[in-house]
């Protein structure tokens, strides 16, 4: 992965190190409600350029714009032009990489992961330098471009992964002295950032990446747009990208639970007696307390609860799809879909594509609430992938399944953003 240092655009240089009133979650991570929270929070808060509003009368449905009507790509191309205009936000002096830390809390413990963040090349799948683990989407994909054709600037920091078993990568990368910036997410987590200028300690860093491949854990439609934006344009052909290595402590990876609706005649003692034909059922005295193994599911509806494990002699008869790898048909949400949503629920792959008949949460407590009071039929809960199970599988060749992986926290746009051509 060839890296490279960037002068990049920082608010409120030399003036307050706190920005957390203007940075923002990726996109993608942003509902209506926490859209207009973050406008609140700051009319320079960095959401008015990375995922910007449409303030039409009846936005969202099929209309003809007035003479008078801007689309909102280029609202947010004139609102970054006024902050650059208004010195908001700054472009450094010097090419710098930047070390990146988040600290936060998991099951009650606080935990830190260290990263750095530089240019990296957006180069096409088929090379090898990048390799996915989750299919992406076209509307997204044209929405992302469209914003980045209009405002050239480059936002969205993606979450790369890369491997540093010696973690020669970390030392070369280690802060020191004050950072130049920190922010509060909207679950209070602590980000804050620092900045490397000396030529040599960046020329050091960009050796050790050179031989690495690196998986994109977040930001699979934002990558592929990059991708599609040098095609356009082959002299902006650098992603802005935050590294972290897999090897190292804070790679934390939720599961996203399963949330089942609109499956026709669904009773959880008829899914239980036809389960049993391939899983071991168990009870499930507290959901919220259940720690899902690989091989063992729970499931939660109304006030029913169970365990459901597929026993060891059943696996190969599971109709597993074509080609798929061991690694991938051992994981927890392949055996929940292959094994259970598919053959007993009906869910195939164009029903769960078409969100349909399934919901998602990151929050084992939500889907047992939601589960509990009847909002959805049934939660299934499962493990979340390990870090060496996505490395087996993606190294592969192969996707993961759907919706299988929720790493946290998030990584904050509007810590420093890159202006793409300058």
């Amino acid at each position: 992965m060839r890296v490279e240092p960037l002068r990049g655009y920082r608010y409120a240089i030399g003036t307050s190190r706190d920005v957390s009133p203007v940075v923002a979650p990726p996109y993608d991570q942003i509902s209506p409600a926490t859209q207009e929270r973050l406008y609140a929070m700051s009319p320079e808060n960095i959401v008015r350029v990375t995922y910007p509003r449409d303030d039409r009368p009846n936005a969202g449905a099929p209309a003809r714009p007035t003479a008078n009507q801007k689309d909102k790509y280029a609202r947010a191309r004139e609102v970054l032009d006024g902050w650059l205009a208004r010195g908001v936000w700054r472009r450094e002096d010097r090419p710098a990489i930047y070390p990146y830390i988040q600290t936060y809390r998991v099951g009650g413990q606080s935990v830190t992961r260290q990263g750095f963040v530089a240019l990296g090349e957006a180069s096409d799948y088929t090379r090898g330098v990048v390799l996915p683990h989750e299919r992406t989407h076209a509307g997204p994909k044209k929405d992302r471009l469209d914003l980045l054709e209009a405002t050239r600037a480059d936002v969205g920091l993606l979450f790369m992964l890369v491997s540093d078993p010696g973690g020669e990568l970390l030392r070369a990368t280690a802060p020191s002295g004050e950072p130049v910036a920190e922010a509060r997410d909207l679950q209070g987590e602590l980000h804050r950032l620092w900045r490397i200028t000396d030529e040599a300690c960046i020329a050091r860093v960009q050796k050790l990446m050179e031989p690495r491949q690196a998986i994109i854990a977040d930001g699979h439609h934002r990558y592929e747009t990059a991708v599609a934006y040098a095609r356009r344009h082959p002299e902006a052909t650098e992603k802005l990208m935050a590294f972290f290595t897999l090897e190292a402590p804070g790679l934390t990876i939720f599961p996203n639970h399963r949330l089942v609706h609109n499956v026709a005649s669904f009773d959880f003692d008829d899914l239980m007696d036809a389960a049993r034909g391939w899983f071991d059922a168990g009870p499930l005295p507290d959901p919220l307390a259940f720690r899902p193994a690989n091989r063992v599911i729970g499931v939660v509806s109304g006030s029913d609860a169970a365990t459901l494990t597929l026993r060891a002699e059943r696996f190969d008869l599971v109709a597993w799809p074509p080609g798929t790898s061991r690694a991938w048909r051992e994981l927890a949400v392949s055996i929940l879909h292959e094994g259970l949503l598919k053959p007993l629920l009906g869910i195939t792959d164009a029903r769960l594509d078409a969100r349909t008949h399934v919901d998602y949460t990151a929050d084992q407590a939500e889907a047992v609430r939601l589960a509990r009071a009847g909002t959805y039929q049934a939660a299934f809960l499962i493990a979340p992938p390990t870090p060496e199970e996505l490395q087996k599988v993606v190294r592969g060749g192969e996707l993961l399944p759907q919706k299988s992986t929720h790493f946290y926290p998030k990584l904050l746009d509007g810590l420093v953003f890159y202006r793409l051509r300058e």
